[in-house]
C-alpha cells in the first residue's frame, strides 16, 4: 500500500498536531505501509531548516516539504498544489490533516479527478468551540470547501469517541473511524533526571512544579488556570506553574495579565517551547501535569504527561473520558473552581497523586502506544482499499 499524507506544516511552533502527523506516519511505516508525507515549510514566523522540492528520508517514511506563504491564517503554496496535482495519482490512498488548511484542497480535487480514495483526519477543528472561534470567516470556508470534501470521504478518522460525538451535528455521512494518538513507550520507560531542567531554570528548583505543555493560545484555557492557580497560592505558597509552549499568534502578553490578575504571575515560569531531552528532563521534575483546555483534539502532551507516571488533571475539553473510567487521571468540568479543587486534592494527597500517576502510566502503555495504534488503522486502511465496511470503525 503506498499511502500519501499531507499536512499544512511540520513546524514545531505547532505543537502536538505537527508531532503527531511525524509520529503517526512513522509508525504507519513501520507497520508496513510504504508512505511519503508533504507539508509546507511553514513554522510560525521562520521555516523549518530542510531542503525544499527533495524527498528526504526518515525511519520507515519520505518527506518532502514546499516553501509557502502565510497570508493571515492560511499558508499558500503554488508549488504543492502543483505537486498534489499531478502525483495523488501515484498513490493507493491519501490521508489529510486538520480542516481550514489550503494545502489539503488540491489533494482533495486530485483524489476526486483520479479516483483515489481519501481519509480526513480533522484534529479536533470540527468541534464546538474550534469552529466558534473565528466563526465567521470559517462558516464561508466549510461550506464552500470543507464539507464538500469531508462528504466524499472515505472516512473521517476522529481522534476520540467524545470528538466523534460532538462532529454529529454537521451531518456529515463519511464514516467514522475512531484512532487515538499515541506515544512511543522507549521514550518514557526511563526518563532523564531533572537536572538539566533545573541547570537551565535554576531559580525554581525545590519547588512544587505543576506543569503545561502546550501552545500559549486561547484554547487552551489558560485563564482557567490562572484563576485556579490565584485561588490555591495562598495554601500553597511553594507551588509553582510551568508553561511551556510556544507562542505562535503574540498571546503571551495577554497571558500573562491573566496570571498578573490573580496576583500569582511570580509564581509562573514561561518556558518557551522545549523538545527532546529537556522537555523529558522537565517532566522528570515535574510533580503534577495540568491541561486545562477549551478544546483539543486528543492531546499529544496530555498522553505524554500519563506516560511519564505524572498525576494528571485535565478538562472535560481534552476528549479523554477513558482516563477518568480508568481511574488513570483526574477529569474536571471546563472551570476555575473545579480545576483549583483538583489541584488542591493532588497537593494535600501526595501519596494518593502518586498512585494515579502510576496507574496513569501502566494505562498509556497498555492501550495507547504508536505501534498499537498503526497496526490497527493498517487494518483499517486496507479494508477501504478493498472497499468494505468500516462504518464506526474504532481502533
Amino acid at each position: 500500500m503506498r499511502l500519501l499524507v499531507v499536512v499544512p506544516s511540520l513546524g514545531a511552533v505547532y505543537g502536538g498536531p505537527s508531532k503527531s502527523v511525524i509520529e503517526l506516519a512513522q509508525a504507519l511505516g513501520e507497520s508496513g505501509i510504504d508512505v511519503d508525507l508533504v507539508s509546507t515549510n511553514a513554522n510560525g514566523k521562520d521555516v523549518i531548516d530542510e531542503p525544499i522540492k527533495t524527498w528526504i528520508q526518515r525511519d520507515n517514511y519520505r518527506v518532502q516539504v514546499f516553501p509557502c506563504k502565510i497570508i493571515g491564517d492560511y499558508k499558500l503554496s503554488v508549488s504543492i498544489t502543483q505537486w498534489l496535482l499531478k502525483n495523488v495519482r501515484n498513490y493507493d490512498l491519501v490521508q489529510t490533516n486538520a480542516i481550514f488548511s489550503v494545502p489539503n484542497l488540491p489533494a482533495y480535487l486530485a483524489c476526486r479527478w483520479n479516483n483515489i480514495p481519501y481519509v480526513v483526519i480533522p484534529r479536533g477543528m470540527l468541534e464546538p468551540w474550534a469552529l466558534s472561534y473565528k466563526a465567521g470567516k470559517k462558516k464561508i470556508y466549510y461550506n464552500l470547501f470543507e464539507k464538500p470534501a469531508l462528504q466524499k470521504a472515505s472516512a473521517l478518522q476522529m481522534l476520540a469517541s467524545t470528538e466523534a460525538q460532538q462532529i454529529q451535528p454537521l451531518n456529515l455521512k463519511s464514516p467514522l473511524v475512531i484512532s487515538p494518538n499515541g506515544v512511543h513507550r522507549k521514550d518514557f520507560e526511563t526518563l532523564p533526571t531533572s537536572q538539566k531542567f533545573y541547570d537551565q531554570f535554576p531559580e525554581i528548583k525545590g519547588k512544587k512544579l505543576i506543569l503545561f505543555l502546550g501552545r500559549i493560545d486561547p484554547k487552551k484555557g489558560i485563564d482557567l488556570l490562572a484563576d485556579a492557580l490565584g485561588r490555591i497560592r495562598p495554601k500553597f505558597p511553594g507551588t509553582h506553574l510551568v508553561i511551556a509552549g510556544p507562542d505562535n499568534i503574540g498571546f503571551l502578553p495577554t497571558a500573562k495579565k491573566y496570571f498578573a490578575d490573580n496576583h500569582c504571575l511570580d509564581s509562573v515560569t514561561f518556558t518557551g517551547i522545549l523538545t527532546g531531552e529537556i522537555k523529558y528532563s522537565a517532566l522528570a521534575a515535574a510533580d503534577c501535569y495540568i491541561a486545562p483546555s477549551y478544546s483539543e483534539g486528543f492531546s499529544m502532551s496530555v498522553l505524554e504527561g500519563m506516560a511519564a507516571g505524572l498525576p494528571c488533571i485535565i478538562t472535560t475539553g481534552c476528549n479523554f473520558p477513558e482516563a477518568a473510567q480508568a481511574n488513570a487521571a483526574h477529569v474536571v468540568e471546563i472551570d476555575a473552581n473545579a480545576i483549583a479543587d483538583a489541584l488542591v486534592t493532588y497537593l494535600t494527597n501526595p501519596d494518593a497523586a502518586a498512585a494515579m500517576g502510576k496507574q496513569a502510566r501502566q494505562f498509556i502503555f497498555q492501550n495507547y502506544t504508536w505501534d498499537q495504534i498503526a497496526k490497527n488503522l493498517h487494518e483499517v486502511y486496507q479494508k477501504i482499499l478493498d472497499k468494505q465496511s468500516i462504518a464506526q470503525y474504532a481502533t
